[in-house]
């Protein structure tokens, strides 16, 4: 057991700044937007435990089931025997023949001349946006799109244009506007994570091609959920040759950790030569994650009823809750929220379906607008026709009690 040492006392100014964090914390729980962590200790998989208890698990990414697959893990086991724990070291120091493998087989599966992983996701848009804008350029953004899209533009010394979300007037608009500019990149999510809805990619591509503008899409919750395959939402749309920029993660369908992008090679290697977040980090997968990332892109190949299962068990669940009474808004993918309204509201369902061992979370302002509180469900292909059924069951139960149906 690590001793704790005593610390100095704080200085009147840390006292003064701790509690005015400590008022913000208490304006948090009184509004009930506090969040707490949640403790697994198991897999993640289908089914949780989380404090001795068994869950229905409809809160993780995991959509293909790999983060838990044997084969998967195997070969990462095989990696941290040969390869080691860490990298130790930046990629443009020192990069192991995995992580060329992994990039390789990145742009093969994106049908993209060159990838470039990252670290994280959220990396993955800070490296490429920091880098792809500059101060002559503008870039016009989805109101709607990812925290991580949004901090990656504010890196940027570019003219940044926002959109009301989908709004392809509004758009039209933005591209009218800014046609001085050297570049224009319309920036937008392919799946949009709280609706799940999808972004309306062909006419977004269709407005690009008007005013020679480029198309960038983080395709995070679209990699091997969207298009026959499973390649994406540009595959789902056949406009490939059509988005100059595609990023993908790495956390969520494949079951691991890290981002990337997929473009010509002048732009990854530009990433390469140039990113920041990128080349200032040690913190790059470890071996033995590309190693069960090679294995996923192979099972997403080699599997495709995995794809079928994951469809099939979004339809069940998304009409389920339809027939109940909830509203599930826009959504067309595996993300399904029950839009109940209030703050209280939504962390109340979120609570009581935990009590019936559903495993939700619940999101307010300012994750999702005023008045347009949920839980959010994502279902996956690892989930049986019993776990629905149960699901289902338990959002009745609930419901009525809270006389949200």
């Amino acid at each position: 057991m690590v001793e704790s040492t005593m610390q100095p006392p704080a200085s009147p100014a840390f006292a003064q700044f701790k509690s005015r964090l400590r008022d913000d914390l208490e304006t948090l729980k009184r509004e009930e937007r506090f969040y707490t962590p949640n403790l697994l200790s198991s897999a993640q998989g289908p089914r949780i435990t989380m404090n001795g208890r068994s869950y229905i698990n409809l809160c993780a990414n995991n959509y293909l089931g790999f983060a838990q697959d044997p084969i998967i893990i195997a070969a990462a086991h095989e990696a941290l025997d040969k390869y080691g724990f860490g990298l130790g070291a930046g990629r443009v120091v020192c990069s192991m023949t995995l992580h060329q493998q992994l990039e390789e087989r990145l742009a093969a599966y994106k049908g993209r001349e060159a990838a470039l992983v990252c670290q994280t996701g959220y990396d993955t848009n800070l490296a490429a946006l920091s880098v792809l804008a500059g101060e002559e350029d503008a870039i016009i953004s989805d109101a709607m799109n990812h925290a991580s899209i949004i901090d990656g533009c504010r890196l940027t010394h570019a003219k940044r244009h926002t959109y009301p979300h989908a709004d392809l007037d509004a758009l039209e608009a933005c591209l009218r506007e800014t046609q001085d500019a050297r570049s224009r990149i319309i920036i937008t999510d392919g799946v949009f994570s709280m609706d799940g809805d999808l972004a309306p990619l062909p006419e977004i591509a269709t407005l690009a091609d008007r005013y020679a503008a480029l198309v960038y899409v983080d395709d995070a919750h679209g990699d091997g959920v969207l298009g026959r395959t499973g390649r994406g939402i540009v595959e789902h749309f056949s406009l490939e040759g059509r988005i100059a920029f595609e990023i993908g993660t790495l956390s969520k369908a494949l079951g691991g950790v890290g981002g990337f992008v997929a473009s010509d090679q002048e732009v990854i290697q530009t990433l390469y030569q140039r990113s920041r977040p990128f080349m200032f980090s040690t913190g790059h997968l470890p071996p033995m994650v590309a190693a069960g990332l090679i294995a996923a892109l192979d099972l997403l190949q080699a599997q495709p009823e995995r794809l079928t299962r994951l469809w099939a068990n979004a339809g069940a669940l998304r009409e389920g809750f339809q027939r109940l009474g909830f509203n599930t808004g826009a959504s067309a993918t595996p993300i399904i929220p029950v839009i109940v309204g209030e703050a209280a509201q939504a962390m109340a369902l979120g609570r009581e379906l935990r009590n019936e061992g559903v495993y939700v979370q619940a999101f307010a302002f300012p994750v999702v607008p005023k008045g347009a509180a949920r839980v959010r469900c994502i279902v996956s292909a690892a989930h049986s026709q019993a776990d629905i059924e149960e699901v289902l069951q338990a959002f009745a139960t609930v419901g009525r009690k809270l006389r949200l149906i």
